[in-house]
């Protein structure tokens, strides 16, 4: 998902995104939701959240271990 689309989300859902990076801030997006602040961690592409909106892209940074 692109940034300004994610910066979109943030901004429907009440959170200021500010120069947060992506991962930090679908964290933040999550935890605004009373989610786990859980993008990024899937490494092993384990995860139960089966309908989550970040999955493919939490799926391919946690692969390249850009997450930080």
């Amino acid at each position: 998902m692109l940034m300004q689309d994610i910066r979109a989300i943030a901004r429907q859902r009440g959170v200021k995104p500010g120069k947060l990076t992506k991962v930090s801030l679908v964290r933040t997006i999550q935890q605004s939701e009373g989610n786990f602040a859980c993008f990024a961690t899937a490494q092993y592409k384990e995860c139960d959240q089966v309908g989550c909106l970040w999955r493919k892209d939490c799926f391919a940074i946690a692969k390249k271990g850009l997450a930080s």
